[in-house]
């Protein structure tokens, strides 16, 4: 039997991939050990593993929460993250517009930026 930590790190590799999370766990410190370890095991273990709904959904409702937040460095993530876990651009183009409504105009806006910023720099890469 894997453990929850296990379990969160599988599936934080497979939405984040592995080079972000290698990066994360290399830049470990005595300060955040506790905290990258508590992330791994309650976000990803215990979470993000649950059947309830699907990865697909659960990068749905977390770019949504994100954009509401203002957390513009992990949106720019978990946009990686929900074109891995399968949702297209233009899916993600109407969860902006979902947004503009129920997060705000301003909020939007940056999150529209940000994910075409994303988008360049995958195309890039291709």
């Amino acid at each position: 039997m894997t453990s929850r930590y296990d379990d969160g790190m599988a599936v934080r590799r497979e939405v984040l991939g592995d080079a972000h999370v290698d990066r994360a766990t290399d830049a470990i410190t005595d300060l955040t050990r506790d905290f990258q370890e508590l992330i791994t095991e309650y976000a990803w273990g215990s979470i993000w593993t649950r059947p309830g709904l699907d990865r697909r959904s659960r990068s749905m409702i977390t770019l949504t929460a994100l954009i509401a937040r203002g957390h513009h460095e992990e949106l720019a993530m978990h946009l990686r993250a929900a074109l891995r876990n399968g949702l297209t651009r233009d899916e993600i183009t109407e969860v902006l517009l979902q947004s503009a409504i129920y997060c705000g105009v301003p909020d939007a806006n940056t999150a529209f930026r940000i994910a075409n910023g994303v988008f360049a720099e995958i195309d890039a890469a291709q």
